[in-house]
């Protein structure tokens, strides 16, 4: 209940905001509507503010001493696992797949929400908190994250349509997509959470910095609700499935069993765990939009993974919460 509670409140206030926008908010269907308006401009508020804000304060109190190194280490074992299952399903399948779904699938598989919905998700969790936050922190930034801008948009550029609208040379495109890494906010944050931690400030803004921290798990989990609601084609259920399993239940299973054969138990394994079963990740639907890959399909597994969390959560706690 502590962590079903406020996540459960949380999404269905989203959910609620975006079907209360779309009866009463005029222009519902165009962009510049409310409607569409109102999750846009909170995703690029948590991107370029809260959040990166929210990594700082809880950064203060996160405990970053230890073996924080493995973290990206199995976040990029399994992007690499996920994407070779996906790989080997597509083979093995004897239906055609044009060169677009093939993209999104294998994006689906491979990247997972570990920011907007796994901090939430291991802040709230009673076994967890902010003392494990680092863990969660190193899996994202370090592996989600490049994982996504980088090894997910080559694989989206060389599996999708005609992709970005510039046509650079092959070099350039390298070099933009690695300053669009560097340059990325969170990891900016990263960067200067570290600087700061050893830092005394003043109790007031130390305090206001968790608060407000706090605050941005909050509109995280609204703005996922509101992004659900929106979300309306379900086509391509059953490759959709596949994806899933491979996401939620293939890849956490395989990164549980090989802390556990390496010795790593307790929250940190957990943690890990947790943050490979996130659902997938919203970054994959940026990654169609602009490389003309399977919207339908990119949307479906982003709806199905959301709703699938509920019943993969009491799994991984059931069975990896011991030492």
């Amino acid at each position: 209940m502590r962590l079903y509670g406020p996540i459960g409140a949380g999404v269905c206030a989203g959910i609620v905001l975006g079907a209360l926008l779309h009866r009463f908010a005029p222009h519902p269907g165009e962009p510049q509507g409310l409607y569409q308006q109102v999750p846009l401009r909170l995703g690029r508020f948590l991107f370029w503010l809260g959040i990166p804000l929210s990594i700082v304060g809880f950064m203060r109190r996160a405990d970053l001493s230890g073996n924080l190194y493995l973290a990206p280490v199995v976040a990029w074992v399994a992007i690499l696992l996920g994407l070779l299952c996906s790989r080997l399903w597509i083979r093995a399948d004897r239906a055609p797949w044009p060169r677009p779904t093939q993209g999104s699938f294998s994006l689906a598989a491979m990247l997972g929400n570990t920011g907007y919905i796994g901090y939430p998700v291991v802040l709230l969790l009673p076994q967890l908190g902010v003392g494990v936050f680092g863990w969660a922190l190193f899996y994202d930034a370090l592996g989600t994250l490049l994982g996504s801008y980088g090894l997910g948009a080559i694989l989206a550029a060389e599996l999708g349509g005609p992709g970005p609208k510039t046509a650079q040379p092959r070099q350039r495109q390298w070099s933009t997509r690695l300053r669009a890494v560097g340059q990325n906010p969170i990891i900016l944050a990263f960067g200067l959470g570290l600087g700061l931690k050893a830092i005394a400030l003043p109790a007031w803004l130390d305090l206001g910095l968790y608060q407000f921290a706090w605050a941005i798990v909050v509109l995280s989990l609204v703005l996922m609700g509101l992004r659900i609601q929106q979300l309306s084609s379900w086509r391509h259920l059953h490759r959709a499935t596949v994806a899933v399993v491979i996401k939620m239940l293939v890849l956490p299973l395989a990164v549980g069993l090989g802390l556990t054969l390496l010795g790593v138990d307790g929250p940190p394994r957990l943690v890990m765990i947790l943050q490979a079963g996130m659902p997938c990740a919203f970054s994959n639907l940026v990654l169609a939009e602009a490389y003309d890959l399977d919207r339908d399909l990119s949307v479906t597994c982003v709806g199905l993974s959301s709703a699938s969390l509920l019943l993969t959560l009491p799994l991984w706690l059931w069975a990896f919460s011991g030492e």
